[in-house]
């Protein structure tokens, strides 16, 4: 998590230190590709998700060095940090994505270690109720996250945020002044 912080906290020194904005796309592959509907398993770095990976990742940092000496005599203590470093992956996952099916997964990920984490003392009766309301209060923004998707899918054939964000562009002011 400390090298994760250091990268973070070089790519916001960087972007705040630069005169225009930048973005940049690093493509690790197509992922879906099926007739004319393509998704790609893309890294966003804009300076929007510069600035929430550096936030998501500095808290992250400071909450693994405080569970690390809250739980150091825990027998399950490294159970809860991959639930914790599983958490803030997804976490990662859900503000780089560059396209509405990798945020969808990030916030699926998101939910289920929010789950794991809040059960993690399954013993008590308290954590299984709270981790039970957490999980149907997601599963909401889950069906609505989907129907949103499924929404966009259908109105503009790409998932892509960039795709998305121009024809949505274009549509309103052909709206507007038509």
């Amino acid at each position: 998590m400390g090298l994760c912080f250091l990268y973070s906290l070089y790519l916001f020194l960087d972007m705040v230190s630069a005169s225009k904005v930048k973005t940049t796309y690093i493509s690790l592959g197509s992922w879906i590709d099926v007739l004319y509907f393509d998704v790609t398993w893309d890294i966003l770095l804009d300076d929007f998700s510069i600035s929430m990976l550096f936030i998501v990742v500095s808290i992250s940092f400071l909450v693994h060095i405080y569970s690390y000496y809250y739980m150091y005599d825990d027998i399950y203590s490294s159970k809860f940090m991959s639930f914790l470093s599983l958490f803030t992956f997804f976490m990662c996952i859900l503000v780089v994505s560059s396209n509405f099916i990798m945020l969808f997964l990030g916030w699926e990920g998101v939910g289920i270690c929010s789950f794991l984490l809040i059960s993690f003392w399954s013993t008590r009766v308290q954590a299984n109720k709270a981790a039970l309301k957490a999980m149907l209060v997601n599963r909401v923004g889950d069906f609505c996250l989907l129907v949103a998707i499924v929404y966009i899918i259908i109105v503009f054939k790409t998932v892509d945020f960039n795709a998305v964000f121009f024809f949505s562009t274009y549509l309103f002011f052909k709206t507007i002044y038509c």
